[in-house]
């Protein structure tokens, strides 16, 4: 038999350093974006960020590739307008929103951890603002990454934009042009994901929104001759609209719709996916 000692230490107050309510919020932003990428967990967890990764850079790494194998040729028709890059990753956006995006904070509510997270010093509005602040920062990487991996890669092989000034400008336009693409996207995953606590629902739910609209908008503007303006409720395709704006150009399927209502259409959504995910998490006790 062992013997067992009770010692008797008495209440101690905590003496450590205490971060406060700033350091819990870059903590969930840590962590969030670790879990996003999969990063610490198992192999499974790393298969869609990887898969993705790889689709957004893949058209910028053979352009350059292009552009040092062929230079002359590419300063043609061939090179694609800085803008255009957005559209060629398309598809890699698309996964990350509808089957990456989401686990940001679907997984907290399946593992019963909002609670947890709540008997901290955040507060229900500053939990939601740290998953939205990691959502943006990990779309970021996917969305900007290929742009400005090409903008530096132009400019390195001497096909870049001329003079510094012009450089830092179409810089500026493609940060502000993914910004956009990450903040409608972002706000529209995390509030449809916001409906449900399993991953594969929540991921369903974004699909449906996404492509249920965007298929919707175009049977009816090409089926029906419905007005062009109809549009702004494609969240899809709406945010893509807003990079050749900046750069003074149109896409062929807004050709007809003005810059205004482009950038008032993108507002509506972002404020229709943020008031959807704080509607859930009120319901819920978390706002």
């Amino acid at each position: 038999m062992t013997s067992a000692e009770i010692f008797d230490r008495g209440y101690r107050r905590f003496e450590g350093t205490r971060g406060g309510r700033g350091s819990a919020m870059r903590s969930v932003v840590w962590y969030t974006t670790k879990s996003i990428l999969g990063l610490g967990r198992k192999a499974r967890h790393k298969v869609f960020p990887v898969i993705v990764a790889v689709i957004a850079f893949l058209p910028a790494i053979i352009f350059l590739g292009m552009a040092i194998l062929i230079g002359d040729l590419l300063e043609g028709e061939l090179r694609p307008e800085y803008w255009e890059l957005f559209g060629f990753s398309f598809m890699a956006f698309l996964v990350f929103t509808t089957m990456v995006a989401p686990e940001a904070i679907v997984r907290d509510r399946r593992d019963g951890m909002l609670p947890l997270y709540l008997s901290t010093p955040l507060t229900k509005v500053t939990y939601l603002i740290s998953k939205g602040t990691a959502v943006i920062a990990t779309m970021m990487i996917i969305v900007l990454g290929p742009s400005l991996l090409a903008l530096v890669g132009f400019t390195v092989q001497g096909m870049g934009p001329d003079g510094f000034g012009t450089w830092i400008e179409t810089l500026a336009k493609l940060v502000l042009a993914a910004f956009t693409i990450v903040v409608v996207l972002g706000a529209v995953a995390l509030g449809a994901a916001s409906l449900t606590d399993r991953r594969a629902f929540a991921s369903v739910a974004v699909v449906m929104v996404l492509l249920g609209l965007s298929f919707f908008v175009e049977v009816m503007v090409n089926g029906v001759d419905a007005p062009e303006t109809l549009r702004l409720i494609d969240p899809l395709n709406l945010p893509f609209e807003v990079a050749p704006r900046l750069f003074d150009a149109k896409s062929e399927p807004f050709v007809e719709v003005s810059t205004s209502l482009v950038l008032l259409g993108n507002l509506g959504w972002v404020v229709a996916g943020v008031g959807t995910l704080a509607a859930s998490y009120r319901r819920l006790g978390a706002v």
